[in-house]
Order: C-alpha cells, then structure tokens, then sequence
C-alpha cells in the first residue's frame, strides 16, 4: 500500500510540476518586470524633467533679457511689457522644480506657456523692429 501511495505522490508530482513551474516562472518574470520598469521610468522621468527644465530655463532667460532691454524706456507701452515680463518671471521663480508629485505641475507648465506666448506677441516684435530700424 505504501508503494502506491509513493506512485500515486511522484505521479502527483509529475502533474503539478507544470503549474509550478508555471507560478515559479510568474513571480520570476514579474520580479525581472518590476525592476525594469523602474529603471525605465526612472531614465524616462528622468529625460522628461530634463526637457521641463530646459523649456523653464529658456523662458527665464528670455524674460530677464527683455526685461533689462525694457528698463531704458518708461513709456506707457513698455511698462505694460515689463509687467506682463515681471509676472512670468515670478511663475516661473514660484514653479515647483524639485516636487515631481506636485499635483497642478502641468497646469502651472501651461499656463507659464500661455503667458510666454502672450508675451511675445506683437508687442516685442515691433519692439525689435523699430530698434533694428
């Protein structure tokens, strides 16, 4: 009897390698998965924060640089710019560079993009028109 109680547990075996197998080979893959998905988010997150960067960075310099320009002119219309120029820089000193889990990141990036784009409207254009002139 106990020899066919030993068959019947190597054949039991037998039939369940499969599914451990399986399970083993599961937790193995998710394991290896888990770990490359961080090193890629951590690479992408990584790229992205460089380019937001790179994108701030290009808007405070502009702004700093039109505002220096602007400081030789106190006519009406130039104020009007170096205020509009005054509130950009402040969005950007007040963007949250070292918060990757701020909420409202990419609103704040956008409406920093909204504003710069109203800054360079005609305004500045016709400014470096007539200084070129």
């Amino acid at each position: 009897m106990e020899a066919a109680a030993a068959g019947c547990d190597m054949f039991e075996e037998i039939v369940m390698a499969e599914e451990r197998f399986h399970g083993e080979g599961y937790q193995e893959g998710y394991a290896d998965g888990s770990h490359v998905g961080v090193v890629e988010g951590r690479r992408y997150g990584s790229l992205l924060g460089a380019k937001i960067g790179s994108e701030i960075g290009f808007y405070l310099g502009f702004a700093l640089t039109w505002q220096c320009l602007f400081q030789k002119c106190t006519d009406e219309k130039n104020n009007k710019k170096i205020r509009a120029l005054d509130y950009l820089i402040r969005m950007i000193q007040k963007f949250p560079y070292e918060d990757p889990t701020y909420d409202k990141l990419q609103e704040d990036l956008e409406k920093i993009r909204g504003k710069f784009k109203q800054v360079i409207k005609d305004p500045i254009r016709r400014s470096v028109h007539r200084e070129a002139e």
